[in-house]
């Protein structure tokens, strides 16, 4: 796990083409084409579409940690580069970066690209400075759930097959899971699955948000006050908890037009993003740290 994390850091993710979470795109926008019905049949290809999708993925990953587990060092070594497929750190960060550095240099237009390629679904174009750069945070704040600690925590407890199966229903929720049109329906499945898949990943990141701001001098009490106050505030019952926490934390407002507003602040600075992005590298250095305890002690208790 810790290898998995370092190899992230240091290389990032393999061009898409090359990329197995696009070759899971892939077969999830082939499954589209099954988007057509009544609601109920909609409902019942839309599950059938994301259990396949898991089950070929869980099947992978089981498949590789049987063959290379007799292999001592040289198979931890190949786990660990299957491992870090799932995880997007060094990416995620970078991706903040451009935004924030667009911002800075007074180019929106650019910005708003960048923000609507590499972080956010909503479209940009009406978004001023402000609202860019809460995006930019947010995402940061939810991504280390889906890029980071959920996939890592999948890992811990099912191994290499219980992650890669959390990946492909975490971009299955990311393509499917809209309530518009068609997708209300046949997006639900994976959208509930992505839920209970994040429903302890996304607190535990929530709450090391909390503890990592106390450390790098950030405000932790607010990041606590601020996420059991707001946490409630989005559609989805995981991605307010750590983008709560990150606000209360930035002593900021990030806010979605229409949607939601979580903290008390006034909304972002570009500069803010560098803060940001602090917060959720310890925090995701922390998480692997506590995990990787947890899995030593597991290890030695026996």
């Amino acid at each position: 796990m810790a290898l998995a994390v370092v190899t992230d850091l240091l290389l990032g993710d393999p061009p898409n083409r090359w990329h197995p979470v696009s070759w899971m795109g892939r077969l999830l926008a082939w499954g589209r084409g099954f988007e057509r019905g009544s609601s109920r049949v909609l409902l019942a290809r839309g599950t059938v579409l994301v259990l396949v999708a898991a089950g070929v993925a869980g099947i992978v990953g089981w498949s590789l940690s049987s063959v290379i587990r007799p292999w001592g060092w040289p198979g931890v070594i190949f786990e660990a580069r299957a491992l870090k497929i799932v995880i997007s750190l060094r990416d995620l960060t970078g991706s903040c970066r451009q935004v924030a550095q667009a911002l800075l240099c007074g180019d929106l237009a650019e910005a708003r690209r960048l923000v609507g390629y590499h972080l956010v679904s909503r479209p940009p174009a009406g978004l001023d400075a402000r609202l860019v750069t809460s995006a930019t945070i947010e995402s940061a704040a939810e991504n280390l759930t889906d890029a980071f600690v959920a996939p890592l925590a999948c890992y811990l407890v099912f191994g290499l097959a219980g992650a890669y199966v959390y990946r492909a229903v975490n971009t299955a929720d990311a393509m499917l899971g809209y309530r518009e049109g068609a997708l209300e329906y046949f997006g639900k499945a994976s959208a509930r699955l992505d839920d209970l898949l994040n429903f302890v990943p996304t607190r535990l990141a929530a709450l090391a948000i909390v503890v990592s701001a106390g450390l790098i001098g950030e405000d932790a009490r607010g990041a606590w006050r601020t996420m059991l106050r707001d946490h409630g505030r989005t559609a989805s019952p995981n991605a307010g908890w750590t983008m709560s926490a990150m606000a209360g934390a930035l002593g900021v407002s990030l806010e979605k037009p229409g949607a939601y507003r979580l903290g008390a602040g006034a909304l972002p600075q570009p500069r803010d993003v560098a803060r940001g992005i602090r917060v959720v590298i310890v925090s995701a250095l922390g998480t692997v740290g506590l995990m990787v305890g947890l899995l030593l002690f597991r290890s030695y208790s026996r």
